[in-house]
């Protein structure tokens, strides 16, 4: 009868799961997908206790105590800047126990079992112990890359290829060792070395991954987690982590997918070397003359335009200047401007992560709009606010066939009568090339701090506002 219930729970708790999958894919429905995601792993965790009859019920919930209490605490002290890292951690975890479940499974086997059945359960552990190893020593080193702690340029050593190619094959020769040990004896040596192995084509794989690709770098770290959690749930008989596992590493894969095709590149070169790993010299400088702008000539320009485009970017993240943002934008909605928001695939460090920002400040869901679906309308905008963005705005992706990031689709914003661009400097992006845009006739750069520079505009904007007795809506 338990097991009847565990496995009626069980289905209730996926059910739960590709709800709250549902619910994430738009902003206005994530709150509800994040309630059904909570409410399904409550319920799959007494699902498992009840199943299991208590068993080890003071350590669970001893360990439950402390997590959620550590979680707690993440959740309220992580700002949205660094979520990027926070998720990568997460993900480290999820391999990490994958790995230690796969050795403690192995070390406590059922040494009755023989033939194909002994043969698939110890494959179950070790591809268990392969992705989890490699998504947990991969996801650190992608924690330490968005921290700062390591560079973002990725490492190219020399035919790292061929070493990648060798440390998977000498894994796979393992896991032929490990599975075909014969009754009686212990493979843990074969299951050891080849963690150790995995665990440095994990750090060699994301090491050499450039900073542009690191959105593409969490989600694919979230996908082998995925993975990681299905083998397990296959090494353990239970479907609810299958089902769970599965959802998490398709998804991923998904999302994976599509940032590299907004990215016009392909899933395996994204693995193998990111942006700044080519060794081309052929993009020639930008010819031209920058025009700075001050924050009243920007207030003037906004005032007077009809169509306004906001393009936000990692700066806007980093000074924390969505709420700004969204107040000025309120402020030009009520006095007849028609305001949007343009986002690119990759903004930012995580996917998603402008979509979120600006759901925080309560900039309205339907006047935030994907690249594809304002790209087209930038002729007919009267003026492009460029926030702390830079790679996702490169005409150089469309212009100049030598750039590392030729091909690249990106928000058309050069196409508008007047560019804005508010950035602390000439400096380039994470793909480490210059930026033709700065150099255009109708771009102005507004030079300053983001937050300090859209602070300054809501003050002008308020002023004129209130010289001329405006009514807010």
């Amino acid at each position: 009868m338990l097991n009847g219930i565990g496995s009626m729970a069980w289905l209730g708790a996926a059910t739960l799961f590709i709800l709250s999958l549902r619910g994430l894919s738009h902003p206005a429905s994530a709150r509800r997908g994040n309630i059904y995601g909570v409410a399904g792993m409550v319920i799959a965790v007494l699902a498992t206790l009840l199943v299991t009859g208590g068993a080890g019920l003071q350590i669970v919930l001893v360990a439950a105590v402390v997590g959620g209490a550590i979680g707690t605490v993440l959740a309220k002290r992580v700002a949205m800047t660094q979520m990027p890292q926070l998720v990568a951690v997460l993900h480290s975890f999820v391999g990490l126990a994958a790995t230690l479940i796969s050795v403690s499974n192995y070390v406590s086997r059922d040494t009755s079992m023989a033939g194909v059945e002994r043969v698939i359960h110890d494959t179950e552990i070790y591809v268990g112990a392969f992705i989890g190893t490699v998504t947990f020593s991969g996801s650190i080193i992608a924690f330490l890359k968005l921290q700062g702690t390591l560079s973002g340029k990725p490492l190219a050593l020399p035919a790292r290829h061929l070493l990648n190619a060798v440390v998977f094959g000498a894994c796979v020769v393992l896991g032929y060792r490990f599975v075909s040990t014969p009754a009686g004896e212990n493979g843990l040596y074969a299951l050891l070395v080849m963690c150790v192995l995995a665990a440095a084509l994990g750090v060699h794989l994301v090491m050499a991954i450039g900073g542009a690709d690191m959105p593409v770098v969490v989600s694919m770290l979230n996908s082998y987690s995925g993975w990681a959690a299905a083998a397990t749930g296959f090494m353990l008989d239970n479907d609810l982590l299958v089902t769970t596992g599965a959802l998490v590493g398709s998804s991923g894969a998904i999302l994976s997918y599509i940032m590299c095709r907004a990215m016009n590149r392909s899933f395996v070169s994204v693995i193998l070397g990111g942006f700044g790993a080519s060794t081309s010299t052929g993009s020639a400088a930008p010819q031209g003359e920058v025009v700075p702008t001050t924050v009243d000539e920007v207030g003037s320009l906004l005032r007077d335009a009809s169509e306004v485009v906001i393009v936000p970017g990692y700066g806007m993240a980093v000074a924390q200047a969505q709420g700004t943002i969204s107040e000025i934008t309120r402020r030009l909605r009520a006095a007849g401007v028609r305001v949007r928001f343009a986002i690119h695939p990759v903004a930012g460090r995580l996917p998603g992560h402008m979509n979120v920002l600006l759901a925080e400040a309560k900039v309205p869901y339907d006047i935030v709009l994907e690249m594809d679906e304002i790209n087209d309308e930038f002729t007919e905008t009267d003026v492009v606010l460029v926030i702390g963005a830079n790679d996702i705005v490169n005409p150089g992706a469309q212009e100049d066939a030598s750039s590392p990031i030729a091909g690249m689709p990106v928000l058309e914003v050069w196409k508008a009568r007047t560019v804005v661009v508010s950035k602390r400097s000439m400096a380039t992006g994470y793909a480490g090339v210059d930026n033709p845009l700065f150099y255009k006739d109708n771009t102005r750069m507004l030079f300053g701090d983001a937050k300090g520079s859209v602070d300054a505009l809501l003050r002008q904007l308020e002023a004129a506002c209130a010289g001329r007795h405006c009514q807010l809506g």
